[in-house]
């Protein structure tokens, strides 16, 4: 009788053991890379603008009166001594109300392409000469849910971040972070775009999502570990019940001997 009992007990204990393990793959990002191993990566990225997007931009040039006229300001306010320039936000047909040009069309187009196209505007009508435009995406933000440490919105004050990035500034995953299937959705013009990645392989870095663009959102699944140990998870209460009522009833049969 007592060897039945401690056999029971064993068996318990295994099978709680076992059905907590996590294989290290599992957690550990980019696994398949080798040691020594050269990644090549041909993965550009440039930001496109998008509609409702808030751009600002400033131009400049060797006679400050004459880029005057393309620098919207307004006076300062009360407690302030300085002019603060005009943001510009992309409406919904993609356009800027841009100074003395009128309406520009800007959505679908980089910083860069979008600072070609206004200094060509302003050369060829004569307005200004070799003019210097610096455009800047002031509403960069990513937003970071699910099983990571600091989740929330983050502003991004350079012109990228990739995904790693932003995992970084949410504090990383959670070790109940499901690290093979991280979704991420992304906005275009009210078209919402959904891609799974799998941060345990190296292909991560050839995603086309492993830059991300402004407003996308970053979410992590809880893994099974996790789902299993929810108190909302009726299934993983009724292997604890039971396993409650074995080891009970194992106790009970060793006091009495």
């Amino acid at each position: 009788m007592r060897f039945t009992s401690l056999f029971i007990l064993r068996s318990i204990a295994t099978l709680i053991l076992f059905s907590s393990c996590a294989s290290k793959k599992d957690v550990v990002y980019f696994n398949d890379i080798s040691d020594y191993e050269t990644l090549v990566s041909d993965n550009s990225h440039t930001n496109k603008f998008k509609v409702d997007d808030v751009l600002s931009i400033h131009v400049s040039t060797l006679d400050p009166i004459a880029s005057l006229p393309f620098n919207l300001t307004v006076g300062p306010e009360e407690g302030r001594y300085q002019m603060e320039q005009v943001d510009y936000i992309v409406d919904k047909n993609g356009e800027i109300d841009f100074p003395v040009l009128g309406s520009i069309k800007v959505v679908g187009l980089s910083p860069e392409e979008t600072k070609n196209l206004l200094k060509d505007k302003l050369e060829s009508g004569g307005f200004l000469r070799n003019p210097i435009i610096n455009i800047r995406l002031k509403n960069f933000t990513v937003t970071v849910l699910g099983e990571v440490n600091q989740p929330g919105t983050y502003p991004v004050l350079g012109e990228q971040i990739t995904i790693l990035e932003a995992l970084g500034l949410a504090g990383d995953l959670t070790i109940k972070g499901m690290r093979n299937n991280v979704l991420v959705i992304r906005d275009f013009n009210g078209s919402k775009v959904s891609t799974r990645i799998d941060l345990t392989k190296k292909d991560v870095l050839n995603s086309p999502v492993y830059y991300l663009t402004q407003n996308d959102v970053v979410y992590i699944e809880p893994n099974q570990s996790a789902v299993k140990t929810s108190a909302l998870d009726s299934r993983a209460s009724l292997w604890v019940s039971i396993v409650s009522v074995l080891i009970t009833s194992t106790v009970i049969i060793l006091t009495r001997q």
